[in-house]
């Protein structure tokens, strides 16, 4: 990585800002309300149907609403953030995201309720980035740049997971509208810390003319991409719509590549993506998403429906995933960042993440929960937990600061693209699996009670389909991780960039190839 001749022009631009570990409560507080926010939802969704009035074919635009808006506008968020400056995205973000979330409480028909979710995908697209970046800028010191991205990492891994808890529990106990209306103090509080306490570096915005065709290209391209894989879900594969959306999004996506290589100005400069270690993290993280939102659907649906568990049951039951992703995240990986190359964080954590929900193949009707699911998810969350944490961190270091949305961005569209994939491919894999069981033994189930027997068996049989095709995603993930990352292990050095004004010299990790 090039290094810069020049004299600081000040002591105090190279010095970290004082009020760093503050910030980072307020960038991790909002960070996990948006990611809670992808699955708080799903719990309450069928309470907020029957209220609403919403039929059966449309109550999925409640998520996809939301999916559309975000995974669609992130690029756009994310170079918005570039040009009036992180802080200032960050705060309209939030503000934006609560009023939302109210909006959707108070919905009263369909409509309000969609253009609700709409609104708040639209915002998260524009804090998310945000949130990452502004990490990516305050933190310059190789440690606590560990320590910083290994709680960020556990949010970003684990937060999905409490969402399932918090859910379980405000539909349970008191109502489905406190789903939305719980957003309100998280982004309120966020926003007054993040407007008092955050200082962003000078120098990091970038002030260059919007990349206008840029984001209608990539808007509508990851549109078509998400609601394709949506699609997909309900329609089946090979529907002429889903088949439509997919090539609409190939020549959209296809033309955004072309007109980012020749403007001037362009919204996702290609030189964020085509840097091997960052392509890298991207595509892995990606893959790794894919197999983690499946297997949040199925166990949900297994530990609701097969076994007969409460909304706060089965979100009590996601914990020791929580568990092992905060300590793979924060005591794993957070430790060992400084001392060995991301490569071997990640692709041992994608591996152990791998191993666990191979143990999740052997599910059964009467499978025990401490025997088999709890320490399936104890890997689960170590090995996650131990490669999030140094992939958000590479994902964003040694980019110039001008591009630090768009690549905090790029994170956030792969793991929301990974999630809408995740999702529609490895339910359908579920679904066909179910259909040929309860094909090829149904002739057996004569009686009320073994009919029940076989559809719940028919399920369990639909789900280990599913998670074996999840291991492999995961050993992909691992194997992309340990041949395409090949930086070495941080060190200390002085290097352009992360947070100063252009000519600054600043004391930041440098990644040793």
């Amino acid at each position: 990585m090039p290094e810069t001749a020049g004299t600081p022009r000040s002591t105090a631009a190279s010095q970290p800002d004082p009020g760093r570990w503050k910030a980072l409560v307020f960038i991790a507080l909002a960070q996990l309300m948006v990611v809670l926010d992808a699955t708080i939802v799903n719990i309450a969704l069928p309470s907020a149907q029957q209220d609403l009035g919403i039929s059966d074919g449309n109550r999925q635009w409640v998520i996809t609403a939301y999916a559309l808006a975000f995974g669609g506008l992130l690029l756009f968020g994310g170079r918005i953030a570039d040009l009036w400056g992180r802080k200032r995205a960050f705060v309209v973000g939030l503000i934006g995201f609560a009023a939302a979330s109210a909006l959707g409480g108070a919905a009263t028909g369909e409509a309000m309720m969609l253009g609700a979710r709409a609104l708040q995908g639209a915002f998260g697209a524009l804090l998310a980035p945000a949130a990452l970046s502004l990490l990516a800028v305050t933190f310059t010191d190789a440690k606590e740049r560990a320590k910083a991205f290994g709680i960020y990492g556990a949010i970003a891994g684990g937060g999905g997971a409490v969402g399932l808890i918090l859910g379980g529990f405000l539909t349970e106990y008191l109502n489905w509208r406190w789903t939305f209306f719980v957003n309100i103090p998280f982004a309120i509080v966020a926003a007054i810390g993040a407007y008092l306490v955050i200082r962003e570096p000078a120098g990091g915005r970038n002030r260059s003319a919007l990349d206008i065709p840029g984001v209608i290209l990539s808007t509508l391209g990851l549109v078509a991409l998400v609601y394709g894989f949506t699609r997909a879900e309900s329609a089946g594969w090979s529907d002429a719509g889903t088949i439509g959306m997919f090539v609409g999004a190939v020549v959209l996506l296809g033309a955004f590549v072309l007109v980012e290589a020749n403007v001037k100005n362009p919204l996702l400069p290609l030189r964020v993506l085509t840097d091997r270690n960052r392509g890298g993290v991207y595509l892995s993280l990606g893959l790794a998403v894919i197999a983690m939102f499946g297997l949040f659907l199925f166990l949900t649906y297994y530990l609701q429906v097969v076994k007969g568990y409460s909304p706060v049951m089965t979100g009590f039951a996601f914990l020791p995933m929580i568990a092992g992703m905060i300590i793979g995240s924060t005591q794993i990986g957070t430790r060992l960042m400084t001392r060995v190359p991301p490569r071997l964080l990640m692709a041992p954590g994608f591996l152990t993440a791998a191993v666990g929900m191979l143990l999740l193949t052997q599910l059964e009707v009467g499978t025990s929960y401490a025997g088999l699911i709890l320490p399936a998810q104890l890997l689960l969350g170590l090995g996650m937990g131990t490669a999030f944490m140094p992939a958000m961190s590479l994902a964003t270091h040694g980019v110039d600061p001008k591009d630090a949305g768009v690549a905090s961005a790029m994170v956030n569209t792969s793991q929301q693209v990974g999630g809408a994939i995740g999702t529609a491919l490895l339910n359908t894999i579920a679904a066909s699996a179910t259909t040929a069981y309860l094909v090829d033994h149904a002739a057996g189930a004569t009686t009320p009670a073994a009919q029940k027997l076989l559809q719940l068996q028919g399920m369990v049989e639909g789900y280990t389909a599913a998670i074996w095709w999840a291991v492999g995603i995961l050993v992909v993930s691992s194997a992309i991780a340990a041949v395409l990352i090949t930086t070495g292990k941080p060190d200390t050095g002085v290097v352009a960039g992360s947070g100063a004004g252009a000519d600054d010299e600043v004391k930041v990790p440098v990644i040793a190839h």
